[in-house]
């Protein structure tokens, strides 16, 4: 019967699915992210998020925690797609997702970048046939620069000058020194090739030169300054996963290894709340912190999953040698992981420490509904950690050991999911997140979380649910709710109320702050789609008033409007409106931005196309503004100051297997934007009026 209904809808059902679906990226992002946050570390989600999209996950052998990953399904829907699978078995066709109650077209539709049908059949050939012949694989190599001359690149520069003064500020002699300045190109170059099968293995490497970086052979360099590389092979010799190179630990709710697809707060309120355990998992981004680099193994024993690992990396930090605020002869004031070895400044913090740590997980889950495990982290550092102190900052980590542990555990009840994870650190400082998420019925879902970080927790590794960019100094609670009470409508809503129990950066008391968004999204057929979004932010900072310094309200409202709409198959259009407004202690800003995209195809041509203006009041109200790029690159640029962006991005795939792509953006600030028709800061400073960038990249599938 199940097969007849398949095949039924197959041939007369209302859509048939395409497997080789493309992921619309910018709308992926937008359904999960709040798009106008500065905080949120947006390349890396969107490097986890490419795993999943050239390494789908079959259906057929889909484990729960995998599938509930990708945030696009409700409990309820999770709960019913593991039902249908273990009554009727294994999927005949990606269409027979319609079959499955609860999920709709539209559910459907967001998951078929990151998931296939097949059939789960062993493949005896030897390793390395299976990785030679293997079919999902791909090399690319990206170029991209500014085409105006910055100042770091100038070859001729003023002398530094330093002036000596007495007591009476007199000066009394000058030092000069050459200048600083970048020490390579203004040319970015970037390499890249993954070979992998599911539930097989996974080899790759990537490779990266940085504007300014050099590209040498000396001093130890070889070549690129940054390389990652990684060999993963599952369900062999008797491991679930070997993991040779740089990987990532993703275990409990995050609160100790957080790596991974976290979107954390964002429009899309409910699914984003609850981590998953995906255990070890390949590293491939160019983010030159955050990961670790090593050997680790999974095994699996009955009910029973054990996970060891050891990494020993080279960290970036500016060794300091001052005594008179340390107890260390030498130390780190912290470890750097903008990844950028552009001056003699920054080569100076390169690799100078070391990092060792041992890991461990062990995980216990009877049935699919119930996982319950345990984790640690001993950190190692060849030179200790001590920042320069402050107010705000003397319970921050000092030392060049810590360890950390946690038990963690959740639970499925019918369309209820319950989850938790507590840890502490070596300092005793104590970090915990609970919570749940739940399908009330067919039409509301919703979320609730707790978290509670004291201002002595330690977790170098974590990236729980949280207000702050890191799990430290926190208290919160956080209500989120998605009601979709047909195809054509959806409200998605939060409420979040948190407090700093100790000092922050510019928050020289401890202070306490809310923030809610609402959006509703509106579907009147299947070529027009339509979003409004309001958010609201409150925080204290501290504001000088007269002699004191009191804290003050900092009031952060945005309101994105948007609308997308396909004229033809092969045109389409975005029309999108957004401006946010600050109230920091009376003092009042604002910033706005319009924006028209058109895309379309012509022949073997994709266009992406955009003009955009916009205008600010300051760096507080930048708009930021998600941009089509070339594949696997993320662009969410700040459009800050008054001026127009414009940029147009064309793809042609010559032949079956190579692709190429061609992207130019500019920024214009008419009437000078900056002083002196300058644009940018520091040495990344132009002359001019305009900002542009070149960027190209070719795709070759072997």
């Amino acid at each position: 019967m199940r097969r007849w209904l398949t095949i039924l809808l197959i041939t007369f059902g209302f859509f048939s699915f395409a497997q080789n679906e493309e992921i619309n990226l910018e709308d992926f992002a937008e359904r999960l992210f709040q798009v106008q946050d500065e905080d949120v570390s947006y390349e890396d989600i969107y490097e986890s998020l490419l795993l999943y999209y050239s390494n789908k996950l079959n259906l057929n052998n889909v484990k729960p925690e995998e599938l509930a990953s990708l945030y696009v399904l409700s409990p309820a829907q999770l709960s019913s797609f593991f039902s249908y699978r273990d009554k009727f078995g294994n999927f005949l066709s990606i269409n027979e997702l319609q079959a499955v109650p609860e999920i709709d077209l539209e559910t459907i539709r967001l998951l078929l970048p990151f998931v296939t049908v097949k059939e789960s059949l062993t493949d005896t050939r030897p390793l390395i046939k299976r990785m030679l012949t293997e079919e999902n694989n791909y090399f690319l190599l990206r170029f991209s620069r500014r085409l105006e001359e910055q100042i770091g690149y100038t070859a001729a520069l003023p002398l530094d000058t330093t002036f000596i003064r007495d007591v009476d500020n007199n000066v009394i002699d000058t030092v000069t020194t050459p200048p600083t300045r970048y020490q390579g190109s203004q040319n970015k170059i970037y390499g890249r090739f993954r070979s992998s099968h599911r539930n097989d293995f996974s080899l790759g490497f990537t490779f990266e030169k940085d504007n300014g970086e050099q590209f040498t052979f000396d001093d130890g360099q070889q070549g690129f300054d940054f390389y990652s590389y990684h060999l993963m092979l599952e369900n062999k010799f008797g491991f679930e996963k070997i993991m040779l190179g740089d990987f990532q630990m993703q275990i409990g709710q995050g609160v100790v290894f957080g790596a991974g697809f976290n979107a954390g707060k964002g429009a899309e309120t409910v699914n984003t709340t609850k981590r998953n355990s995906l255990g070890i998992r390949p590293y491939t981004s160019v983010l030159e912190a955050g990961f670790f680099r090593g050997a680790g193994v999974t095994r699996k024993q009955g009910d029973f999953e054990f996970t060891l690992f050891y990494s020993n990396l080279r960290q970036d930090g500016n060794i300091q040698t001052d005594t008179t605020f340390s107890d260390f002869e030498e130390f780190v004031n912290s470890i750097q992981n903008t990844g950028f070895h552009r001056t003699p400044q920054e080569l100076a913090t390169k690799n100078q420490i070391e990092e060792q740590s041992l890991g461990a997980v062990i995980q216990y889950s009877p049935h699919r509904r119930f996982t319950i495990g345990i984790s640690g982290l001993n950190s190692q550092y060849s030179k200790p950690l001590q920042r320069r102190p402050n107010n705000y900052n003397q319970f921050e980590f000092k030392g060049d050991h810590n360890y950390i542990t946690s038990a963690y555990a959740h639970y499925t009840w019918q369309n209820f999911t319950f989850f938790g994870e507590a840890a502490r650190s070596k300092s005793g400082g104590i970090g915990a997140v609970g919570g749940l998420v739940a399908s009330l019925s067919r039409t509301v879902d919703m979320a609730m979380v707790l978290r509670n970080y004291d201002r002595d927790f330690h977790s170098f590794y974590g990236n729980a649910f949280s207000e702050n960019s890191r799990n430290i100094n926190e208290k919160g609670t956080y209500w989120g709710i998605s009601i979709k009470p047909n195809r054509r409508h959806k409200l998605n809503a939060y409420y979040d109320r948190f407090k700093f129990p100790w000092l922050k950066f510019r928050t020289e008391a401890p202070s306490v702050g809310q923030e809610w968004l609402v959006r509703y999204s509106h579907f009147p057929s299947r070529q027009i789609s339509v979003y409004v979004q309001a958010r609201q932010q409150n925080r204290q900072v501290t504001v000088a008033d007269e002699n004191l310094n009191i804290l003050a309200d900092q009031i952060k409202r945005n309101y994105i409007f948007n609308i997308d709409y396909e004229l033809r198959p092969w045109l389409k259009l975005k029309t999108k409106v957004q401006s946010s407004t600050q109230d920091e202690n009376g003092v009042f800003t604002k910033g706005f931005a319009i924006v028209q995209d058109v895309n379309f195809s012509v022949w073997k041509l994709k266009f992406n196309t955009r003009m955009a203006m916009f205008e600010t009041d300051d760096f507080d109200n930048a708009q930021y503004v998600y941009e089509s790029d070339v594949l696997y690159a993320f662009s969410i640029p700040a459009y800050n100051g008054s001026g127009v962006r414009t940029y147009a991005m064309v793809r042609y795939d010559p032949i079956k297997n190579i692709s190429i792509w061609i992207r130019y953006a500019q920024t214009t600030f008419p009437g000078a934007f900056g002083v002196a028709n300058l644009i940018g800061s520091s040495l990344d400073t132009s002359f001019g009026d305009t900002a542009s960038e070149i960027k190209a990249m070719l795709r070759v599938k072997f």
